[in-house]
């Protein structure tokens, strides 16, 4: 009698549901950062910024920055503390719903497998807030990775993340915890006693679990972190904290048969802050603003449907994305109390649908895209009152506003003899104010910045042009640029202090107040390369970028003509090395300079240019551990960070020496 063989199955290979990075992708400029790399690195943001062009709005790291100041742009057109890049985690945006900041603490480097870096204003499936680029994170997906370190200054970096296989479905958990008694930034005889320790604990965590399904693949992720700061100067503090849930459904494409891709998130986040107004001699800090919470809420959606026909890939899809929030906040600090309050807030939102495609035939990939976006800015208000005897000092309730705009891309890459490549590319895209640029003023020692619910978004255009070549031993690419960011959102000084001013009350002497304005455009040409060789075991790699933005048309802001924008240097450029010292010893280390920068938009106050060395040294006793040693700043540059209108420089930390172990399998 016939045995009854059951017929053969395909094994169930279960991952993170993400559809494969779009063909069209490769038609553009894109650096990738690998799992090594960002294990090597401390925090995940230090991993991004070591490619030149990729920055946060100032030198600092997460390690010190107040979250406000996280935000993330590409290629030094004009950081900004909101960031003009959009910053996904497996499709999911990480940044606030807010400020357009990033809380990097929220993710350990090991929890993260990979990076992909696209340069260029964003269409196709990354629409709003993609202005100069995107960052596309990878959560891990296999085995796992424990880490402890201890540093100078009582600093403590622990982490844990790891993948259990539960039958056909795995199930991703994640730790970290970080905690730093910090380091002065104001060194030296201009430090006062009012000059304190930027102190740092943060903790975050997170569970995905990824399960086959009849539709496809569905990863359901939740996450949480706690950030709390010292910001340096006596009495100023910042606390941020969030929450994120999301849901992916993905079916990959194979042959024939689309693929697709569903998604949901939503995102919850607060932050406390607190500024003073510090003393002329530095002597004593008096409270200026306590930003008690920002409660702030995101959510959106989005859907994707692709598929491969012969040569042609192309997806269409839509997405939605709704932000609300407010902040209440107590300023005028009289007579040992706050007497006012306000509370100011709104929603925001951009719905947008888009194709994108690519043609890939013998050496040729064409790429492009186009989408249309619907954004609104509505519900906005601001109130303010005594806090003495009750009485309404304000209450503005601005119109609501909300446009429609194209956006596009398309490249081409053409493979030439010898590994070489040659590309061209044009693009445009967008990127909203947020919900802290339309409502909410802030202080930084005695610098005001008022809000502007009246603020358009701002819109990038822009060409490049790129020649690379992969080899046997190593690859190396360039790529000039041109980008122009219309109706670009500045912070504009208006007003010097000592003096008393409508809305923002009274700037003391050495403050200057600034607003929010659209100013008329930012020009930037630029050229940017990098390099990875191996030499003899030794991996050598180099990357530079140069980048000459300036205001141009200034419109509200003419005396900004021909400046720079704030925080954007010219030259910045890295080189370094991996080394096999023994069977087990290697060394890593890491050379950056970066040129001038300017901490105002006048251009008044100059940030001397940097350079700094970091160095570990690593030995494996066996395949999956490791234990090093690591100096950041070896040589212990000053590197400054902040300049205050009287010329009072705040530098980011000095040396600062690590000893780690590590387990990975």
């Amino acid at each position: 009698m016939p045995l009854d063989i059951p017929p053969p199955v395909d094994a169930v290979v279960v991952t993170a549901a993400r559809l494969p990075a779009p063909l069209a992708d490769a038609a553009f400029s894109i650096a990738r950062v690998d799992g090594e790399d960002l294990a090597r690195a401390s925090r995940v943001d230090e991993a991004i910024t070591a490619t030149p062009g990729v920055s946060l709005f100032r030198r600092t790291s997460s390690l010190s920055a107040n979250p406000t100041t996280q935000g993330v742009s590409l290629r030094g057109i004009a950081p900004s503390g909101a960031g003009r890049a959009l910053v996904l985690l497996d499709g999911v945006p990480l940044n606030d719903p807010f400020g357009g900041w990033v809380i990097w603490s929220q993710l350990a480097p090991s929890a993260v497998s990979g990076a992909d870096i696209v340069r260029g204003a964003g269409a196709g499936p990354y629409g709003a807030g993609a202005l100069t680029g995107v960052i596309s994170l990878r959560e891990r997906d296999a085995g796992g990775a424990f880490e402890l370190a201890r540093a100078q200054r009582g600093e403590v970096d622990a982490s844990g993340d790891g993948v259990v296989k539960l039958g056909q479905a795995q199930v991703y958990g994640a730790l970290s915890f970080q905690d730093s008694d910090g380091y002065t930034p104001v060194r030296g005889p201009a430090r006062g006693a009012a000059d304190t320790k930027t102190s740092l604990t943060t903790r975050s965590a997170s569970v995905r679990v990824d399960a086959p399904t009849g539709l496809g693949t569905l990863s359901v992720r939740a996450s949480t972190f706690d950030d709390k700061r010292g910001a340096g100067l006596a009495g100023a503090n910042a606390n941020a904290s969030g929450d994120i849930l999301s849901a992916t459904l993905v079916q990959a494409p194979r042959g024939r048969r689309p693929g697709w891709r569903l998604q949901v998130w939503r995102q919850s986040s607060d932050l406390f802050n607190s500024s003073v107004a510090v003393a002329a001699n530095r002597a004593s800090t008096t409270p200026a603003n306590s930003q008690d919470r920002t409660p702030a809420v995101g959510e959106g959606a989005n859907l994707a449907i692709r598929l491969q026909s012969g040569a042609l890939q192309w997806e269409v899809g839509a997405d939605a994305r709704r932000n609300k929030g407010e902040e209440r906040e107590r300023f005028r600090y009289l007579n040992g109390a706050y007497n006012s309050q306000r509370t100011a807030g709104g929603e925001t939102s951009v719905a947008g649908v888009y194709v994108d495609g690519a043609w890939q035939a013998g050496t040729w990939l064409v790429a492009g895209g186009l989408r249309a976006d619907h954004w609104e800015s509505r519900g906005g208000y601001r109130v303010e009152r005594s806090l003495i005897t009750g009485a309404l000092l304000l209450n503005e309730t601005p119109a609501d506003r909300q446009g429609d705009l194209m956006s596009f891309r398309l490249g081409a890459r053409k493979t030439l003899e010898g590994g070489a490549t040659l590309r061209a590319a044009a693009y445009s895209g967008f990127r909203p104010p947020t919900l802290n640029e339309l409502h909410r003023p802030f202080r930084v020692g005695n610098d005001v910045t008022e809000s502007n619910p009246s603020l358009k978004p701002e819109a990038l255009k822009g060409l490049e042009l790129g020649f690379g070549r992969d080899g046997a031993t190593g690859r190396g690419e360039v790529t000039v640029f041109w980008n122009r960011i219309e109706d670009a959102i500045a912070n504009v000084t208006i007003g010097v202090g000592p003096g008393t001013f409508p809305r923002a009350g009274f700037i003391p002497a050495g403050g200057v107040l600034r607003q929010r304005l659209n100013i008329s455009a930012i020009e930037a040409v630029g050229v940017e390369g990098q390099a990875r060789r191996e030499v003899a075991g030794v991996v050598l790699r180099a990357a530079f970028a140069v980048t000459d933005a300036r205001v141009v048309g200034a419109g509200l802001a003419p005396q900004l003509e021909g400046k720079r924008p704030a925080q954007a240097p010219i030259w910045s450029a890295t080189a370094g090395l991996t080394a096999p010292l023994a069977a087990k010893l290697s060394l890593d280390m890491d050379v950056t300079y970066e040129g001038k920068r300017f901490e105002d938009d006048l251009n008044s106050r100059i940030l001397s240019p940097a350079a700094k060395i970091d160095a570990r040294l690593e030995w494996r006793p066996t395949p999956h551990a490791r234990i090093y040693l690591a100096a950041d700043n070896l040589l212990d540059k000053n590197v400054e960070v902040s300049r205050t209108v009287d010329g009072i420089a705040g530098l980011d930390a000095p040396r600062t020496v690590r000893l780690g172990i590590g387990y990975s399998y």
